[in-house]
């Protein structure tokens, strides 16, 4: 049981690093960091490989890579409609729960 929720975990370590890094790189863009903080987020992307090699061990290529775009779209997303007050359009809400529905099915067990 627990052995199937690695890959989530992961998934969710690096979606946050994502939500980490883009929210420093919209602070930039805002002009409330200065473009020497670029390499924050330049540092920590280069790390997300070996996070994700180490991913790999749990889950395959395809539904890892997928659990990390899916988790990061809805945690990045999160993140501009709390702390940026960005808005989104009705359809477009739709889509982010379309990204849950997701999710859920990513990590649904498969009966192996």
């Amino acid at each position: 049981m627990f052995r199937s929720l690695i890959p989530v975990l992961y998934g969710i370590y690096l979606a946050l690093v994502d939500v980490f890094a883009l929210g420093i790189l919209k602070f930039i863009n805002l002009g409330e960091l200065s473009n020497s903080y670029l390499i924050i987020p330049t540092i920590i992307y280069a790390m997300q490989p070996h996070v994700f090699l180490a991913a790999m061990k749990y889950e395959n290529m395809t539904v890892m890579n997928l659990l990390w775009d899916v988790m990061s779209d809805v945690l990045v997303t999160g993140m501009g409609l709390y702390y940026f007050k960005e808005t989104l359009s009705p359809i477009k809400m739709v889509g982010v729960g379309f990204a849950f529905i997701a999710i859920v099915l990513l990590t649904w067990p498969d009966g192996k």
